[in-house]
């Protein structure tokens, strides 16, 4: 069966079943590779992309429940070249420290600032409740977003 996907601003036509999750065809179909599967049961965080500028699970949310709607990757966020506030504010807070769940801390993050772009520490940290760090970089991870939001 295929889908017509709207992937960081581009029409992607891929051959999937309707069940497939949408994180299964950004990494294996489309190369996008930000995303992570860690726990395939919305426990972690490690897949988030925004859909419609929604925080989704990708490891869950499958090509059947997509529709239409425009699907955002870290990838789509910005380049190594113009990086996206939070990006660089990540970069500059040494905020990730293996960097598995980093992309989704991003993702969940950018959808945060949109929403509201000056939040408090403690909207922060509600926020990103549904993102584990499991290496402990949580407080950098605040104050990265705090840095991005400053700008």
């Amino acid at each position: 069966m295929g889908f017509e996907l709207k992937v960081n601003g581009r029409t992607h036509r891929v051959d999937a079943e309707g069940s497939t999750p949408l994180l299964f065809v950004l990494r294996n179909d489309l190369g996008l590779v930000a995303a992570k599967l860690g726990c395939g049961s919305e426990q972690c965080g490690a897949c988030i992309v925004l859909v419609d500028g929604e925080p989704a699970f990708a490891c869950t949310l499958t090509l059947d429940a997509i529709g239409n709607r425009n699907i955002t990757t870290l990838e789509g966020l910005g380049t190594p070249e113009a990086p996206h506030p939070l990006q660089r504010a990540f970069l500059e807070e040494n905020a990730a420290q293996c960097g598995y769940c980093t992309a989704g801390m991003i993702v969940r993050a950018a959808a945060l600032l949109a929403d509201n772009p000056n939040p408090s520490e403690l909207e922060i940290r509600t926020a990103m409740d549904g993102n584990l760090c499991r290496c402990g970089a949580h407080p950098r991870i605040v104050r990265a977003i705090q840095r991005a939001a400053g700008r």
